[in-house]
């Protein structure tokens, strides 16, 4: 049998170790609280770091947004005072901040600009909208220019965004100037195209009165003889002229290159010059169209132009055509409706190229019999265009001719320079146009 002294034994060691035990699982829960701690610190250490390095980041770029920001950016309240100043390009302050931090705009400025920019705060803050200003100020001796943004920061304070725009404002002031410069520029050159519009009027209307008037024409025996010219432009290069001397009658007709003032003032030269050659007696075709041509090439020269021009004059007596010079085939319709096209290649050369042409010049005889029609045109009728860029032609024109070969010269006049308008259209007319049409009677 267990003694009670034995039987207590057991039973305080029982108990002990039941203690041993529970202090064993204390130990444990303590050692798992600690390293949970642990791993807590640890983890804690990990965020303040993590946290640490993304405000060094978050500094970093600041600092890197303010030293690329160009606007001044200041807090001011209700009176003007300055509050705060961003670190944002501080060489266009007025002052140095530590000059304006704590002071009124009437500490900083004289009155007449104090006032002016307290009244854009209190605005601001009274309307609660934002505005828009820009004025100047002197900085460091130059005067820049701002533009700035009010903006409500609070119920008593404003955000104030200064941009410095200086440099817009002098290319705006350039752009002025240069406006005023061309605005004065278009009014000369407004003044000068009138000049020149009028010089054109005065040449336009010398060329059309030295035409050969109709009854002029209609004075001329053996021939029925009708013209027409229109030029391109205001004044044309294209020529003809039709006079009597001596019984006998000179035709020519001629085509400067290009059009405008100068070609129109070299025709006004070669009508002058023939006219006033036969005049005085002057009629071989030779001497004739080389005197001209000295002329062209000395006075073309002296303007410093390069004006050249094509030419055939013609001598007309007794059904006898006389051609000589460079210029446009010569058609002629025969009564009974053939068509004989006489080249002049080979009877010139251009006027004005070279200083003597008189080993060029050569004479052809045409004879003419009654109802034969000789038509003389320079290249803007058969080089006329529509707008499918299709040329006249001379087949066509020789279709008009012929088909109308019987009617009087002014008719066929018409209805060839009627034809030719038809086939331009709508198209712009390119080059003078000049027709010729000389009929037997």
């Amino acid at each position: 049998m267990v003694s009670d002294e034995q039987y207590s034994l057991v039973s305080e060691n029982q108990q002990l170790h039941a203690e041993i035990r529970r202090l064993k699982q204390e130990l444990a829960n303590l050692r798992q609280t600690n390293l949970e701690l642990q791993q807590a610190l640890a983890a804690n250490d990990q965020l303040h770091s993590a946290v640490e390095m993304a405000l060094r980041e978050s500094e970093a770029e600041l600092r890197a947004l303010f030293a690329a920001m160009t606007d001044i950016v200041i807090v001011k309240d209700f009176n003007g005072r300055y509050l705060k100043i961003a670190p944002t390009h501080l060489d266009n302050l007025y002052k140095l901040p530590e000059e304006l931090l704590g002071r009124t705009e009437y500490e900083v400025f004289p009155k007449e600009i104090a006032d002016r920019f307290v009244g854009y705060v209190q605005t601001v803050l009274t309307t609660q909208q934002a505005m828009t200003v820009e004025f100047c100020l002197p900085i460091r001796g130059e005067d820049r220019w701002f533009s700035t943004n009010i903006a409500p920061l609070s119920a008593n304070s404003v955000v104030w965004v200064a941009r410095d725009i200086t440099e817009r404002k002098h290319t705006e002031e350039a752009l002025i100037q240069a406006n005023q410069q061309i605005t004065l520029l278009n009014e000369r050159l407004k003044q000068e195209n009138l000049r020149m519009s009028a010089e054109l009027e005065v040449t336009r209307r010398l060329q059309q009165m030295i035409l050969p008037r109709e009854e002029e024409l209609e004075q001329i025996a053996g021939l029925d003889i009708a013209g027409f010219m229109q030029p391109a432009a205001e004044v044309g290069g294209d020529y003809y002229d039709v006079l009597q001397y001596n019984g006998k009658v000179k035709i020519g007709i001629g085509d400067v290159t290009g059009h405008g003032l100068e070609s129109g003032m070299v025709m006004l030269m070669v009508q002058t010059a023939v006219r006033t050659l036969i005049a005085n007696g002057e009629t071989n075709p030779i001497r004739l169209l080389n005197t001209v041509n000295r002329l062209i090439y000395d006075n073309t020269r002296r303007m410093q132009s390069h004006k050249n021009m094509t030419l055939a004059l013609l001598e007309y007596e007794a059904g006898i055509l006389r051609l000589s010079g460079q210029h446009e085939e010569l058609i002629v319709v025969r009564a009974n409706g053939d068509i004989e096209q006489i080249d002049t290649f080979e009877l010139g050369f251009p006027l004005g190229l070279e200083s003597d042409i008189s080993q060029f010049v050569t004479e052809t005889k045409i004879h003419l019999n009654q109802g034969d029609i000789a038509v003389l045109y320079t290249d803007g009728i058969v080089e006329a265009m529509n707008v499918e860029n299709i040329q006249y032609g001379l087949e066509r024109m020789y279709q008009v001719l012929s088909h109308h070969r019987d009617r009087p010269s002014a008719d066929i006049r018409q209805v060839l320079i009627e034809d030719l308008m038809q086939h331009i259209g709508t198209q712009k007319v390119f080059d003078d146009i000049t027709l010729l049409v000389l009929k037997q009677k």
